[in-house]
Parts: structure tokens; C-alpha cells; sequence
């Protein structure tokens, strides 16, 4: 991990900037800095203190939390331009949850302290908002996740993964590992591998070390 002093564009970074008065804006600059973290570096895990807001400059990462068996369950990833919903549940009593943060690819980020962010949301009304909204929307995608998980078919899960995977990079190869995809889609690496085989013997996709061509997107689609 690396901290540097550089600072972001906070009018165009964050949605509330601007609603701060000079004095909110000071003490919010003030309590922000530049963080790089390595690939598959983890960033926060349930024993740990509340880091603060994140809002993200480049790179990935992944959140996600453990079953009892051990398990990987990705809940969500977060991307360039996108703030972390965890660092507004450390001003918002109501919300905690005991998940990990890890550096999918190389990634950098802009992080404000959360006791700095705690005071400015019990001060400003706009912040508060902004944290309310962005913990329900993260929430929101957490509950997708589960009900995928909970209710829908691995068949099912892995066709709708690789359909968004595939529109994400406006192509119809799929770089990602049997192990990645079943962490994403909350499953056991030997069941995505025979579910993917099962997909390449009916003419769906096509495998090759580290990546899987989508062939038959019509029938994918039909399955998800």
C-alpha cells in the first residue's frame, strides 16, 4: 500500500461537494488521501476499523464474504468512479456488514477518514443524504446477489455471468478462470467446471486456458 498527498477533483469526484460550506470543504480535503493497493491485496476484513469513504480512481475491487465452509460469495465490485458503500456504513449506525475488500486488479483510491465523515454527516444534511443513498443502493446489490445465489439454478447464474461479463467488454470472450467465476457466482470450482463443459458439449461456448467464448448467445440467454 502507498499513500501520496495528491488530491482529486472534488467537485466533479463527489456528487455533494458542493453543498459543503468552506469550512465542511476543508476539513473533508484535509482527511482525503491517494491510496494504491497491489493486486489481490486486501484492503479490509471483518476485524477491522471502519477506513472511511473510498471513491475509486482505477482498477477493481471485490467484496465479498465467507460461508461456513469457507466459501467466497462476491457480493459486488466497485470501479473507476464509483464510491464504497461500506465506508458509509461507518456513519451510518444502522448498517455493518462483516465482509472482505480485496484489490482485484492493481487499484487506486481516494480515501476520507471516517471520523472526519462521521462529523460532516451529522453536520450536513446533503452528506447524509448522499450516504443514505449510496448504502441503499450498495444494499440493493447485495440483496441481488443473494437472491441469485439462494434461489436461482447454477446453470442459470453461470449464462447470466457470462452474458454480463461479455456486454461489460463489448466482446464474446470471457477472460476469467474456472476458480474466478465460480467466486463469482457463489458456486464450487468442480461444479462451474462440469457446468461449463456441459455448455461446450451443446455448442453454447468454447473453452480455452483462462477464458471461454460465448458461441450461442441466444440459448445462454434462454437459460438465464
Amino acid at each position: 500500500m502507498d499513500d501520496t498527498i495528491r488530491k482529486p477533483d472534488y467537485e466533479s469526484s463527489y456528487p455533494f461537494w458542493n453543498d459543503l460550506t468552506k469550512d465542511e470543504q476543508s476539513r473533508f480535503a484535509n482527511s482525503t488521501r491517494l491510496r494504491s493497493y497491489k493486486k489481490g491485496e486486501i484492503i479490509h476484513q471483518p476485524d477491522d476499523k471502519c477506513e472511511g469513504m473510498i471513491y475509486m480512481v482505477g482498477g477493481r475491487l471485490r467484496i465479498y464474504i465467507l460461508s461456513e465452509d469457507g466459501r467466497e460469495i462476491t457480493l459486488y465490485r466497485l470501479e473507476k468512479g464509483e464510491i464504497c458503500v461500506l465506508s458509509a456504513s461507518c456513519v451510518i449506525d444502522a448498517i455493518s456488514f462483516d465482509v472482505f475488500i480485496e484489490a482485484e486488479t492493481a487499484a487506486e483510491m481516494y480515501l476520507t477518514d471516517a471520523p472526519t465523515l462521521r462529523l460532516l454527516s451529522e453536520r450536513n444534511l446533503h452528506l447524509m443524504i448522499f450516504n443514505q443513498g449510496i448504502a441503499l443502493e450498495r444494499f440493493s446489490d447485495i440483496m441481488w446477489t443473494m437472491q441469485q445465489v439462494l434461489f436461482f439454478s447454477v446453470d442459470r447464474r453461470l449464462a447470466g455471468f457470462l452474458l454480463n461479463e461479455a456486454d461489460k467488454n463489448s466482446a464474446s470472450l470471457v477472460h476469467a478462470t474456472h476458480e474466478q467465476i465460480a467466486i463469482s457466482i457463489g458456486s464450487a470450482r468442480e461444479v462451474v467446471t462440469r457446468m461449463l463443459r456441459r455448455f461446450a458439449d451443446d455448442g453454447y461456448i468454447k473453452l480455452a486456458r483462462g477464458s471461454v467464448e460465448i458461441l450461442d448467445r441466444e440459448s445462454l440467454s434462454d437459460i438465464a
